[in-house]
């Protein structure tokens, strides 16, 4: 009688818990997390130390310290200005054109039509160009002197062929690079139209608004956090442009095109200068993650904003 529940009890015993190593979720992420840190910031923190050197691989074993010497060289120098000015006048004026035209082909296509869908793979194609690939095409097919393409339209036009990057070599870079990150844009935005509410558009309709009213009451509010991701991620990716000046312009004529991520790669690797090229890299990541923050902050107020 006694024999019963004792069986019972041991059949519904909890098992007994297994002895050995058990690992927590903290534990699981730790080794990307390690991998991360020996990829991303041990060179960073590199780079910061070599900034207070005169550190030049001509002479490597001479490596005196000389504190911000080589952020005031930077920050002092007229050219050095100008290269600032580049960078963001290169970075500024691509991000406006790939709105502008990214927008218009969003909207093209977000209405239904005959071969949407291999227009629409046809314009990302662009994208998938690797940057040293793309300045080779446009520096070598479209924008040559001699047999490019926008060369002889001109000459077809009655006009004389043009060396577009020796006379316009800023918004040549800025043509090729807009070309290249327009179905980014185009993506992003379209992906944003396609969450639209259809009843939103048909209750404007019914109330007698126009296509232009429906796009600025509608449409662009609707169309704002997604404005902003295009915002922060090009902005991010156009400061550290770099393939597409070193395969069109070399950063010519003169320093015409260069770039603070170009002008780094001059000071490190033709110059061997070490030192001075490590400050312009803390100062660009500097730059950069200013403007990410502040574009960051824009992004969650407006959803606080939205939300509210």
């Amino acid at each position: 009688m006694t024999t019963a529940p004792s069986l019972a009890t041991a059949t519904h015993a909890p098992p007994a818990p297994k002895r050995g190593l058990r690992l927590t979720p903290a534990a699981l992420i730790w080794p990307a997390l390690l991998y991360l840190i020996l990829t991303t910031q041990v060179p960073f923190f590199m780079t910061v130390y070599y900034s207070f050197f005169r550190y030049n691989l001509v002479d490597p074993t001479s490596r005196p310290f000389i504190g911000l010497e080589n952020y005031a060289t930077l920050l002092t120098d007229p050219q050095n200005l100008r290269i600032l000015l580049n960078t963001l006048v290169l970075a500024g004026g691509t991000l406006l054109l790939t709105l502008l035209i990214g927008g218009a082909l969003a909207l093209l296509l977000n209405r239904p039509f005959a071969g949407r869908a291999l227009l629409r793979t046809l314009l990302i194609s662009s994208f998938l160009v690797m940057p040293v690939v793309t300045a080779v095409i446009w520096k070598n097919m479209l924008l040559n002197p001699v047999f490019g393409f926008f060369s002889w339209v001109v000459t077809r036009l009655g006009g004389h062929p043009v060396d577009w990057l020796a006379q316009y070599p800023m918004a040549s870079v800025i043509a090729m690079i807009t070309w290249e990150w327009t179905p980014f844009a185009m993506l992003i935005l379209l992906t944003g139209l396609q969450s639209l509410p259809d009843d939103q558009l048909e209750a404007a309709r019914l109330d007698g608004a126009g296509p232009l009213q429906e796009f600025q009451h509608i449409v662009m509010p609707h169309w704002t956090q997604a404005i902003q991701v295009v915002v922060l991620m090009e902005t991010i990716a156009l400061l550290q442009v770099y393939g597409e000046i070193y395969g069109s312009t070399s950063g010519g004529p003169g320093i015409a095109t260069t770039n603070l991520p170009y002008f780094i790669y001059q000071k490190a690797f033709a110059e061997y200068n070490i030192g001075l090229a490590s400050a312009a890299g803390v100062i660009t990541v500097i730059l950069t993650n200013i403007l990410a923050i502040y574009l960051l902050r824009m992004i969650n107020r407006s959803r606080s904003s939205q939300g509210g």
